[in-house]
């Protein structure tokens, strides 16, 4: 089994391919959208987690491409080292997902993996550099 987090782009005149269920249907895929912004007549993007076997996820990629539809693969992770936190919320603030929240009772910051896009917004936004993508 293979496990990829993908963003998708969707040129304008691609918008109504049905690629999410085409993966389902056809790749035998399970896709997890994380995030969507699809409007007709303007370029979209999705980014979502994809898992399957190994060669299905492949061909998967080779189909997308095929459709003249763009995509990028998240390869890296988010590393935060909670010890060094100061618990400010500056990364809240850029956090496209919500993956970065603070948490009302605690004020403290919480993490949730399952929603990062790997971005790296929070990097940058960090005043102590607690947060880092790695390979």
């Amino acid at each position: 089994m293979k496990t990829i987090k993908i963003s998708i782009y969707y040129p304008v005149d691609k918008i109504t391919v049905p690629l999410v269920s085409t993966l389902i249907k056809e790749f035998d895929l399970q896709v997890n959208i994380l995030h969507a912004d699809i409007s007709l007549n303007k370029t979209g993007t999705l980014v979502a987690d994809v898992i399957g076997e190994n060669k299905n996820v492949d061909d998967a990629l080779r189909f997308i491409e095929e459709q003249g539809i763009g995509y990028k693969l998240f390869n890296k992770q988010l590393i935060w080292h909670e010890e060094l936190c100061v618990h400010c919320g500056a990364c809240t603030a850029v956090c496209p997902s919500h993956a970065l929240t603070m948490s009302r009772e605690t004020w403290n910051l919480e993490f949730d993996k399952e929603k990062c896009l790997v971005c790296g917004l929070c990097t940058k936004a960090c005043p102590l550099n607690v947060m880092s993508l790695q390979d």
